[in-house]
């Protein structure tokens, strides 16, 4: 078995094919470049990946990373009006693997758009659900895990799509109305570009997950093992939509 090549960060000109990418979004072009796609991005993701893994058991956080944790660059056109056949980036999902499910955390580089986040994003009926019943029932305790200096420091606020209106079941004047009108429970940091390209990326993306492990856990005991957020089922933004920063 080829033992995988360490994490050295990810160069200037990754950054470039992912923009040239976005301007020349077909076969004609990617295919020939396909081999400059692996060397730059995709065997640096599955080593990014790879050296999560033992980082996130010496921290304690109940992640999972491996060579699998990469979404492909091939985008899903069937059920899509742009018929584009790759992502203009690339990313990678940690799910959860401790009390749970249906979150994780979650990588995204693009050119002037690397994050480190995740959430739940595009979650279960179910889950959702438990979610407003959580607010409902004791907003306390969600406000003190959204509230906590080390996650607001990290984070701000969690985003997400949201309803224009308190969904029904709920008075209009509810004091966790806002939170309520989520669809999404997603969080993100904007990573610099020294960050994004340093050997020591993985590092940064622990000690930046570490912060939202309260809220995960959180999301995570609401609903059953049953329950899988949309980007853990693998399909993370094909039509241009994906889970974006907290600021």
């Amino acid at each position: 078995m080829a033992v995988a090549a360490p994490f050295t960060g990810f160069s200037r000109d990754a950054i470039q094919f992912l923009a040239d990418l976005a301007l020349h979004n077909e076969r004609s072009w990617f295919q020939p470049r396909k081999a400059d796609y692996e060397r730059l991005l995709k065997e640096p993701l599955e080593a990014l990946c790879v050296a999560l893994a033992p980082r996130f058991e010496a921290a304690g956080l109940p992640l999972r990373a491996d060579s699998r944790s990469p979404f492909r660059i091939y985008r899903d056109v069937r059920f899509s009006a742009d018929k584009s056949p790759y992502k203009s980036h690339v990313s990678a999902s940690f799910p959860w693997t401790g009390e749970g499910s249906g979150v994780g955390a979650y990588f995204h580089f693009q050119p002037g758009e690397v994050f480190a986040g995740g959430g739940m994003w595009h979650p279960e009926p179910a889950q959702l659900a438990a979610w407003r019943h959580a607010i409902d029932a004791d907003l306390g305790t969600v406000r003190a895990v959204l509230d906590a200096t080390e996650f607001v420091a990290t984070f701000g606020e969690v985003s997400g799509d949201r309803l224009k209106r308190v969904p029904t079941g709920f008075p209009a004047d509810h004091p966790g109305a806002e939170l309520l009108k989520l669809k999404d429970v997603t969080f993100g940091r904007r990573l610099s570009d020294d960050e994004a390209l340093s050997p020591d990326l993985p590092d940064t993306l622990v000690a930046t997950f570490a912060s939202a492990v309260p809220l995960l856990g959180l999301l995570a005991r609401l609903s059953s093992d049953e329950t899988r957020a949309g980007w853990l089922r693998g399909t993370d933004a094909n039509a241009g939509t994906s889970p974006r920063t907290g600021r």
